[in-house]
């Protein structure tokens, strides 16, 4: 059941409004001007799309498992793509790329390199260091750690007893890894720890810092004796949220998200179930396949094999999902989804073959169906800083590059853009105004459209600022223009009282930071 905030004509209730929405739900109208090209998408070279991508070796076609876009900024455009025969390969989607019925002839000069990663299937890739390091995640049981540029591998984790499923970078240690396995449990790496003993390869060994087994086992709801082959137990998904303490994961034996404290894995903080608001048939149980969530760490997705990819709030994973997406079949543990780094969309694989596209602020109004692939999707990613361009692989051995008019964007501009991550409480030390001006220049990315304005609700009280990059002295003297220039805004304005709310917009520096709520709270009382 979508769940919207309610309404208000006051200038705290919409500005109350848009800040629990993320700016998305003032109106239909202004979500579908804002982002219309999605519903353009196409993977034809000769339309507005980047095309097909053939997966193969020596001749031999391979199904792709796994597919990730670098997050890194000056090399986003590059896709890595890991199948079931072992292989990693590396491509550049902003070259051109060939149509479906020229993509096997066309495969190797397309790509940029290859390699053999692990003799078994790889089922997950997650970029590292800015790009520089990429993670596998293979059905032989470990983790290699392999440098981009030679294609050296780095180290290998081991310490798993089944296939590995799933990985996740923390989101500002690069060092730190979780994965999660076939055999029940997920593991933590600390990339810095002295590696044992090399392997028969030579390979540099790390063992895990800390392993919870048994994470999602299935609870037996009866004494008798059954027959019946026991569920799996299996680890499908595995997230480091964005508070850099916390991390979810799913299994195949039940419906259930948990939440881990790093700090005390004794037992899960959170346990939630994903059919709180749309119960199975009594007595079955279906299992996640996958859980992705947006940058800012505000939402978690869960695609459920009851069909369904299930929306949680990260600060109220308590109240179990909130929005329910539907329209996909999700017949498969290969099939996956993956909310877009702003929050405003979701993607899905299918095994209909079908890519969906969902709103997710509006679930109700169905998804947007690319149709092209002729087997099962499973793996999806969005590309970071290239809006409008996504990816899918399907059991087609095809990967398929989605594309829209050429937009030269690093992320959408709203309010949810300007939204701080969630990060766990935590004492801050104050800090000069200025200081927090250059930080806030460095987390916001400019933003251009084809036309040069900025893509932005018109509704929005916050005026987004197109920010220039350069070295490090520029970005200082920048930082205390932008200081002194809205420093005389707020003391010209009528809003540079105390109490008025363009002081929690532009907080003159002597006066303690506020929040939104804090307004809520002293007008309540």
């Amino acid at each position: 059941m979508a769940m919207r905030p309610p309404s208000s004509g006051s200038f705290f209730g919409g500005l109350r409004a848009r800040e629990l929405s993320g700016g998305r739900g003032s109106s239909a109208r202004a979500s579908a001007a804002r982002l219309h090209y999605l519903s353009d998408l196409s993977s034809d070279p000769g339309g507005r799309g980047s095309g097909v991508i053939s997966v193969e070796h020596d001749g031999d076609p391979a199904i792709p498992f796994a597919v990730s876009f670098c997050k890194a900024a000056l090399v986003s455009r590059l896709l890595a793509v890991a199948d079931e025969d072992g292989y990693v390969s590396l491509y550049d989607t902003r070259r051109r790329l060939p149509s479906r019925s020229s993509s096997l002839e066309k495969s190797a000069e397309t790509r940029l390199s290859d390699w053999v990663a692990h003799n078994n299937a790889i089922f997950d890739v997650c970029w590292i260091k800015e790009g520089s390091q990429l993670l596998t995640a293979s059905g032989d049981q470990t983790v290699k750690i392999w440098s981009v540029e030679n294609r050296k591998c780095l180290g290998v984790l081991s310490g798993h007893t089944g296939s590995v499923k799933s990985l996740s970078c923390h989101s500002s240690n690069p060092e730190l890894i979780v994965s999660g396995s076939r055999d029940g449990s997920f593991a933590l790496w600390d990339l810095r720890c002295d590696p044992k003993a090399p392997n028969g390869h030579g390979e540099a060994c790390l063992t895990s810092s800390a392993v919870v087994k048994e994470a999602h086992s299935p609870v037996r709801k009866s004494r008798t004796r059954s027959r019946a082959k026991g569920a799996s137990t299996s680890i499908t998904s595995v997230l480091y949220l964005k508070d850099d303490i916390s991390i979810a994961t799913s299994g195949a034996a039940d419906n259930v998200v948990k939440l881990w404290d790093t700090r005390n894995l004794k037992a899960p903080v959170s346990n939630k179930t994903s059919q709180s608001t749309a119960q199975p048939s009594e007595g079955v149980t279906h299992g996640v396949s996958c859980l992705s969530q947006d940058s800012y760490g505000a939402y978690i997705a869960a695609s459920c094999m009851d069909n369904r990819i299930y929306l949680y709030s990260a600060l109220h994973m308590d109240k179990g999902p909130i929005k329910c997406y539907t329209g996909s079949k999700i017949e498969s543990f290969f099939v996956k989804s993956a909310i877009s780094p702003d929050g405003t969309h979701i993607l899905g694989g299918s095994s209909d073959g079908n890519i969906y596209l969902w709103q997710v602020d509006q679930p109700e109004l169905g998804p947007i169906v690319l149709k092209g692939h002729e087997g099962e999707a499973t793996s999806v990613d969005w590309c970071a800083l290239e809006v409008g361009k996504i990816v899918s692989s399907s059991d087609d051995t095809t990967v398929r590059v989605w594309n829209t008019k050429k937009i030269d964007c690093t992320n959408i501009s709203s309010p949810t853009v300007i939204r701080k991550r969630v990060t766990a409480p935590k004492i801050e030390c104050p800090r000069s105004a200025s200081h927090e001006r250059a930080t806030t220049s460095r987390d916001v990315p400019a933003c251009n459209s084809a036309g040069g304005e900025l893509p932005t609700s018109s509704h929005s009280p916050l005026r987004p600022r197109v920010l220039e990059f350069g070295t490090p002295e520029s970005a200082k003297k920048r930082a205390y223009s932008l200081f002194q220039e809205e420093a005389l805004e707020t003391r010209n304005s009528p809003g540079g009282q105390t109490d008025s709310p363009s002081s929690v917009l532009n907080p003159p520096p002597s006066l303690k930071r506020k929040t939104i709520r804090d307004y809520f709270a002293s007008s309540t009382s």
